[in-house]
């Protein structure tokens, strides 16, 4: 009997061993996160965006620098043809016109495919060949203070319209005034200032 004794000890030892172990650790979780192909698309993709980013942002700086180059063309432009002044019966350059005139010697400089036509006006007074003389006279006195600074005469040309085209009407200083200039026609090369 002690050996059944023996044996029943045994068991209940065991079941009272099983009983108080622990309960065994739950399995590992399955992974939750992205799969390494997963991971790789996205990589990929982002890879895309910045390289169209990137794009984008050299696009709108090629955008900024062409109207930069546009704006910069048309001041240039307006400085060629802004129109100049001269006394009563004279073809002298006045100061307030060497300043403008002085203001398109850059332009002039930096752009040397630009070619320019003088275009001398008179205002009412005095004969119609005059006029054209006097005319011929102011556009051929800005031809000169151009050239003066080293500008090849082959980038000018010059023609007189007297008196025939006004462009502020009446028989007043006023008007008069504004009809003693020369004005300036780009004939070649204006497409390319600024560039």
């Amino acid at each position: 009997m002690s050996k059944s004794r023996l044996i029943l000890a045994a068991c209940a030892t065991v079941l009272i061993a099983t009983a108080c172990r622990p309960d065994p650790p739950p399995p590992d979780p399955a992974p939750t996160g992205p799969t390494p192909e997963e991971l790789e698309r996205m990589r990929q993709d982002s890879i895309r965006a910045a390289e169209e980013a990137a794009r984008r942002e050299h696009e709108r700086r090629e955008r900024e620098a062409e109207a930069a180059r546009e704006r910069a063309a048309a001041a240039a432009r307006r400085i060629l043809m802004e129109t100049v002044y001269f006394d009563y019966d004279e073809a002298t350059i006045r100061p307030d016109t060497e300043e403008t005139l002085r203001a398109k010697l850059d332009i002039l400089r930096n752009n040397p495919g630009v070619r320019l036509r003088m275009e001398g006006h008179a205002d009412e007074r005095g004969t119609s060949e005059y006029n054209i003389a006097l005319g011929n006279d102011r556009a051929e006195s800005v031809i000169r203070f151009l050239t003066g600074f080293g500008l090849d005469m082959g980038r000018f040309a010059s023609v007189s319209y007297g008196e025939e085209r006004p462009v502020a009407q009446g028989s007043n200083e006023a008007a008069w005034a504004q009809n003693r200039r020369v004005e300036f026609v780009i004939t070649a090369g204006g497409e390319d200032l600024g560039r």
